[in-house]
């Protein structure tokens, strides 16, 4: 028979289907040269291989198209580069905020009652302590002990006299985890957008990088942003209300960093530091007047951008050593609970005068200093799931770097950098009472056992300053603490006569534990209990659910929140009703999920 050209099944993609198409093609075809059609025979042998290998290509061509997609990517690491083509920035090790407690003792002044104010020192900026856990934590701004907001009570009295001989002094002051580690790179000749990565694991921020020339790089958002805003101390008068003054500077060193699962990376631009502009600032005249000796009209029109103008996405370090100071976690999980900051590390501090001070006296002073937290240091401990991060990047996308709407300020909240704390789950929601436009905003953080817990009022304060940047003028906004409902259930099963009972009790188990609870609901979301009877029918041996009984969990190591559960299920018993301000969570499953057969 003469071979002729037959169109190509493109829909035949597995390897039975092309078998049957090759069997087809070879027996119309090769009927009479190729009879080997056994399926024990080298022929069969040889069509199994072929439809294997296109089998194999069908499924790496269609696992490839789903991974360049967001919405329908799989991998982790895929779906974290397809959410920063969206803007979304990946933030795998939070820093965990809170208060800490400083003590300590000082004598007696000899000139009259009270401490002597020349042992009264400054703890500076950077001094660590550590945690039981491990975790270390650093002083985010400098404690003077001398000031009179600080408590100072009696510490020791001479047993003859009772006069007082030293004075304890309390100061609260700000930590966060996390230390100081140097690194350093030897960089060769220009090499365009080069990248750098980072040793170590649970970095959370870069914090200084200097060449040896003494340039310093600045981190920013992206390459083309050429223009910061530095803080500068206010030398005005009211420095006691506004402690610094934020002032736009134009970098042309500058970096960007990027975390991953394994890590993080920095990227600087492409520009070489023989080509940068001499003028940085663009006059404005040259941008939107007219000038009397041109012969020609500039455009009207006034772009803001072409004031700072740099070269290149920035100036690449070449021939030089790159010194790169970041802050590490050395543990895993940085949260703490109350009374767990213990340990005094490497505190740094300034007298004044210190030749003039006694060194005996001195040296007591510091070593007196103790520390303990009244609060839980909080943050984050786990990572966001895909199905989280797909969310957050789209809603981010969305928001183009405003906050107007519900959807906004809530991406907004969720993308607040990492080194100012880490809100799990927040709502925001319009506050009915009030006569202008105000705006509740209920916030949850993640606890040291990595269940929800109340946001410490640091992460508060860090999360007004970083929605002021971009919020509504006219909108009001007040942070309150969401509500956690503690839940758990009882359910009855009838399994078939063949099944092991306590085999198909223990695997309903793991499926309620594995596919329903391993996703943190949002705030207000409703408990679905008609998906329980769903994936416990799914299971195998079971033959029917007979019900399925929801109880409140309250007290101990449960929240103390009261929550009438039967009043508030839907009239068709499918859902728990939950408020806005309300989060469920089932926090021990292993306790508060039993089940019993029938």
């Amino acid at each position: 028979m003469a071979k002729r050209n037959v169109p190509i099944k493109y829909t035949s993609r597995d390897f039975a289907s092309i078998k049957q198409d090759l069997v087809d093609y070879a027996q119309r075809y090769y009927a009479d040269s190729f009879r080997d059609f056994n399926e024990a025979g080298f022929g069969a042998l040889m069509l199994d291989t072929v439809a294997y290998i296109g089998d194999i290509l069908s499924f790496y061509l269609d696992y490839q198209v789903n991974e360049s997609f967001l919405n329908s990517a799989i991998e982790y690491d895929n779906v974290i580069r397809l959410a920063a083509q969206l803007g979304y920035k990946f933030q795998p090790n939070p820093t965990s905020y809170g208060v800490a407690s400083l003590y300590i003792l000082v004598p007696t002044s000899p000139s009259g009652p009270g401490p002597d104010t020349r042992y009264l020192p400054i703890l500076k900026k950077g001094s660590s302590f550590s945690a039981v856990n491990g975790a270390v934590f650093m002083l985010s701004e400098d404690v003077n002990f001398a000031s009179s907001t600080h408590e100072t009570v009696v510490a020791r009295v001479d047993p003859t006299t009772g006069l007082p001989t030293f004075y304890a002094i309390k100061a609260d002051a700000p930590v966060m985890s996390g230390q100081l580690v140097q690194t350093s790179f030897d960089v060769g000749a220009h090499q365009r957008f080069l990248t750098l990565e980072i040793p170590g694991t649970n970095i959370a921020e870069i914090a200084n990088i200097v060449d040896l020339e003494g340039h310093e790089y600045f981190e920013v958002d992206y390459l083309s942003q050429d223009v910061i805003y530095r803080e500068v101390p206010n030398r005005a008068g009211n420095v006691d209300t506004v402690r610094s003054i934020l002032k736009p500077a134009s970098v042309p060193r500058r970096f960007i960093a990027r975390n991953t699962t394994r890590g993080m990376a920095i990227q600087f631009g492409y520009g070489s530091s023989d080509k940068i502009k001499a003028d940085l600032i663009a006059d404005p005249s040259n941008v939107v007047l007219k000038q009397h000796a041109r012969d020609h009209v500039t455009d009207d029109t006034f772009d803001p951008s072409r004031l700072n103008q740099t070269d290149k996405f920035g100036v690449v370090p070449a021939n030089t050593t790159l010194y790169v100071t970041y802050r590490q976690n050395g543990v895993a999980n940085v949260n703490v609970g109350a009374g767990a900051l213990t340990s005094v590390v490497e505190p740094v501090f300034l007298f004044d005068e210190e030749s003039a001070l006694n060194t005996e006296t001195l040296g007591n002073v510091v070593d007196s200093l103790e520390v303990s937290n009244i609060e839980p240091i909080l943050g984050d401990v786990s990572f966001p799931t895909s199905t989280e991060i797909k969310k957050r990047a789209q809603d981010f996308f969305a928001t183009q770097s405003r906050a107007v709407t519900k959807n906004d300020y809530l991406s907004y909240i969720y993308n607040m950098p990492e080194k100012f704390g880490m809100i799990k789950r927040a709502n925001i929601i319009p506050d009915s009472d009030s006569f202008k436009r105000n705006l509740n905003l209920y916030v949850l953080s993640e606890g040291t056992d990595g269940n929800l817990a109340t946001a410490n009022t640091l992460i508060k304060e860090n999360l007004k300053t970083w929605i002021n940047k971009n919020k509504v003028i006219h909108d009001t906004i007040d942070i309150l603490d969401g509500r956690i409902l503690n839940i758990g259930f009882n359910y009855i099963i009838i399994v078939n006569e063949v099944s092991n009972k306590f085999d198909v009790l223990s695997t309903v188990a793991t499926a309620l534990q594995d596919d329903l609870f391993n996703i943190l609901p949002n705030m207000g979301e409703s408990f679905d209990i008609s998906a329980v009877y769903n994936l416990i029918n799914k299971v195998r041996g079971v033959v029917d659910v007979v019900d399925v009984e929801l109880t409140l969990k309250t007290g101990g190591l449960y929240s103390d929140v009261f929550y009438d559960i039967p009043a508030n299920i839907s009239a068709d018993g499918r859902l728990l009703e939950i408020p806005e301000d309300f989060i469920w969570e089932i926090k021990f499953p292993a306790v508060d999920i039993k089940g019993s057969v029938q």
